[in-house]
């Protein structure tokens, strides 16, 4: 493949050209397959993106979240939740819409990763979050009951969270707008923080849209149906069941559509051997999760139905919001780690001192600060520059934190802080429009916000260093995507050699045998 960066931009103009690559998974060659499929119908769900916009004003009647006892296993658990839909289905709300959280305590962490991949077969939606190490406040710790307490991270704070089917989902062909955000808001509370929809955003919805990212609309959040929570000691399986007579979708159809998958959830599965020819979305998300940079990254998957799974180890934060604080982060200029300690310091020093790389890392930052200075109030850059060391690879790093003047500023951060200049240039119109012209590929939701909106607190990381994979058997393969920022001074066989670096994650996954755990 021919470095398509040679001859980019120069002065303050930055953009990215990203290096798409998608293997067999049973070679480690990076030759390109594409395969075309036929999408099997949808399954009865609620798309909440087609009420009125005189609905979409007002929340749902009813938000609540029902706690249970603790039991010691999910087999009890399940036992559990199924008697009280049984009794909830026999005791319908009175309300024409509304969201209810069914919730049991488990006496034992169950890894939420492995509960995911024991749901493959299933013809379902599904979602996998796991928050950096360094998010302390992102996923607040959780009290007996299940809710958000605030709490330093500890005992009972939440490790990842994956689910299956959707309650309610979100999405639309065209793109993300305030509209649809109200309509998002409108199934979420602050007194049911565990409600939340876990989704992503299209990079560019101007873009032409491939076939492989058809399923995904110009963006796609769900609601868990089923959902598993994995805690620090312990665990926690819920249901939700979402209504709302306006959106076709009344309680009757939709507690019958709960019960359904319910009955096609697995419990567990103790043991995965993986060959080199055949690996699955979840298991490559296993993988991810191995070393060091589990506690540098967000990972995360997204699936809908029928749909190729989009994954990811991504080590970006595109912001955080819990009530009216935001924080987000400057990422910017890659050095792979040294041998040695001491070459690791030099590695450092040189990406410290480097013009390029410091011009690169300056736009991005200077940006972000000035998007969040026009809806915040007494926004801080600290550290200035520093240095964010990952397992593979090492950046250039800053933090910005900044208060906004009222939660609905939230769709304001979100439209206003993608894409960052990190992910797509300065001027941003400018070097939108020069990767629509020169990426002779479909970005999907690659570089697009990846994350989830709750009541209280929000949460975004940037899609990159992902994949958009399912098992080869299906037709796919996978898609890999890298991207390198291109400004004055860049040398193309350099940036180059940082694509393959960025997507050396997933290659190595390629010839990797996943032991029996």
């Amino acid at each position: 493949m021919a470095a398509s960066a040679a001859g980019a931009a120069s002065g303050q103009f930055l953009t990215r050209l990203i290096h798409p690559n998608q293997s067999k998974c049973s070679s480690s060659s990076q030759t390109l397959r594409f395969f075309r499929r036929r999408y099997q119908p949808c399954i009865m769900s609620m798309n909440g993106c087609k009420g009125s916009d005189q609905a979409g004003l007002f929340p749902v009647e009813t938000i609540e979240t029902r706690s249970l006892s603790p039991v010691p296993s999910p087999a009890l658990a399940m036992d559990s939740l199924k008697a009280a839909i049984y009794q909830l289905k026999s005791e319908p709300p009175a309300s024409a819409s509304g969201i209810i959280r069914l919730q049991v305590p488990i006496q034992q962490q169950i890894d939420a990763i492995d509960w995911l991949h024991a749901q493959n077969n299933l013809l379902l939606s599904r979602c996998f979050f796991s928050s950096r190490s360094d998010s302390s406040d992102v996923f607040q710790s959780v009290d007996r009951n299940g809710n958000g307490n605030g709490s330093p991270k500890g005992a009972n704070s939440m490790v990842s969270v994956a689910g299956v089917g959707s309650a309610v989902f979100f999405r639309r062909m065209g793109p993300f707008s305030y509209s649809d955000w109200k309509s998002i808001r409108r199934f979420l509370s602050a007194t049911s923080p565990l409600i939340r929809a876990y989704g992503g955003i299209r990079f560019d919805a101007r873009s032409n849209m491939s076939s492989e990212w058809e399923r995904f609309g110009s963006f796609y959040f769900m609601v868990p149906q089923v959902e598993l929570d994995e805690l620090e000691g312990n665990s926690m399986l819920a249901t939700t069941v979402a209504w709302d007579e306006s959106l076709s979708l009344p309680w009757e159809m939709a507690i019958d559509a709960l019960q359904a998958t319910m009955r096609q959830v697995v419990l567990a599965r103790s043991s995965r051997v993986v060959t080199a020819n055949d690996i699955a979305p979840t298991t490559w998300l296993t993988c991810l999760q191995v070393g060091k940079d589990k506690d540098n990254a967000y990972q995360f998957c997204l699936q809908p139905p029928n749909a190729p799974a989009f994954i990811g180890n991504t080590p970006e934060r595109l912001f955080h919001r819990k009530c009216l604080r935001v924080s987000s982060e400057a990422l910017a200029g890659t050095r792979a780690r040294g041998g040695s300690m001491a070459q690791d310091l030099q590695v450092e020093l040189d990406l410290l001192s480097s013009p390029k790389d410091h011009l690169e890392f300056t736009i991005v930052r200077e940006s972000i600060r000035k998007k969040l200075e026009a809806v915040c109030s007494g926004v801080m850059v600290e550290p200035k520059k520093v240095i964010k060391k990952l397992r593979r690879v090492q950046h250039l790093y800053a933090q910005l934190t900044g208060r906004l003047k009222c939660e609905d500023d939230e769709f304001d951060i979100l439209a206003s802080l993608h894409p960052t200049p990190a992910v797509c240039g300065s001027p941003r119109e400018e070097a939108r429009v020069f990767i629509a012209e020169n990426e002779v590929f479909d970005r999907g939701m690659y570089a697009g916000p990846v994350g989830w909106f709750g009541g209280g607190e929000s949460e975004f990381a940037v899609g990159i260093r992902s994949a958009l994979v399912e098992k080869v058997s299906q037709g796919l393969g996978a898609l890999m995507y890298a991207g390198t920022g291109i400004v004055k001074g860049s040398n193309p066989s350099l940036e180059w050699d940082e694509l393959e670096l960025k997507i050396s994650q997933f290659i190595k996954l390629l010839k990797l045998e996943v032991p029996q755990r």
